[in-house]
C-alpha cells in the first residue's frame, strides 16, 4: 500500500509546486503591470504639463489676438488648478478645444516669435499636443491590461493584486490642433 502511495504523493507534490510557480508568475505580472501603469501615468502627467507650459508661452508671445491669448491663458490656468482627476480631465479637454479653436481662427502656420528665427511656437504646441495624445493612449492601454489581468477569478480569490487601487482610464478630448498658414 505504501508503494502505491508514493507516485500519488509525488504527482501531488509536482502539481503543488507547478501551481505555486504559476501563482508567483501571476503576482509578478500584476506587479509589473502596476509599475507600467504608474510609469505611463507619470509620462502622461509630464506631457500634459509640457503642453500647458508651451501653450502658456504661446499665449504670452504676443502673436495672437488678445482675446485668444486670454482664452488660452485661462484654459491653462484651469488645468493647473484642477485637483481631482475628473476635473482635470474636463479642464484638459477644454484646453484642447480652445487650442483647436484658436488654431482654426488665427491660422498661425508660419508664426515666429522672439528674436530667434528658429523658435516656432505653433509647431511646438502641435508637437506637445501630439505627445499628449500618444501618452494618453499608452496610459489607457496599460490600464486596460491591468483591468483585464485583475478580472480573473484566481487573482480575486487569492488577492494577488494586494491593496493596490484599480486604476481608472484618463478620458479627455486630445485631438491635436493644426495651425494653418495665414
Amino acid at each position: 500500500m505504501t508503494a502505491d502511495l508514493v507516485p500519488v504523493l509525488a504527482a501531488a507534490f509536482v502539481l503543488v509546486v507547478l501551481f505555486s510557480f504559476y501563482i508567483s508568475w501571476r503576482a509578478g505580472r500584476l506587479d509589473r503591470l502596476h509599475t507600467r501603469v504608474e510609469t505611463a501615468h507619470a509620462a502622461l502627467d509630464a506631457a500634459l504639463l509640457r503642453r500647458s507650459a508651451v501653450v502658456l508661452e504661446f499665449a504670452c508671445a504676443g502673436e495672437l489676438e488678445p482675446a485668444s491669448s486670454v482664452l488660452l491663458a485661462d484654459a491653462v490656468g484651469r488645468t493647473r488648478r484642477a485637483a481631482d482627476p475628473g476635473a482635470r480631465e474636463l479642464a484638459e479637454s477644454n484646453l484642447s478645444r480652445v487650442l483647436r479653436a484658436v488654431a482654426e481662427e488665427d491660422g498661425f502656420g508660419g508664426a515666429r516669435t522672439g528674436d530667434d528665427a528658429g523658435e516656432d511656437l505653433p509647431a511646438e504646441v502641435e508637437a506637445a499636443a501630439r505627445r499628449v495624445h500618444i501618452a494618453r493612449r499608452f496610459y489607457n492601454d496599460a490600464v486596460a491590461a491591468i483591468r483585464e489581468a485583475r478580472a480573473g477569478r484566481l487573482v480575486r480569490v487569492l488577492r494577488l493584486a494586494g491593496h493596490a487601487p484599480m486604476p481608472d482610464f484618463f478620458e479627455m478630448d486630445d485631438d491635436p490642433p493644426v495651425f494653418t498658414a495665414a
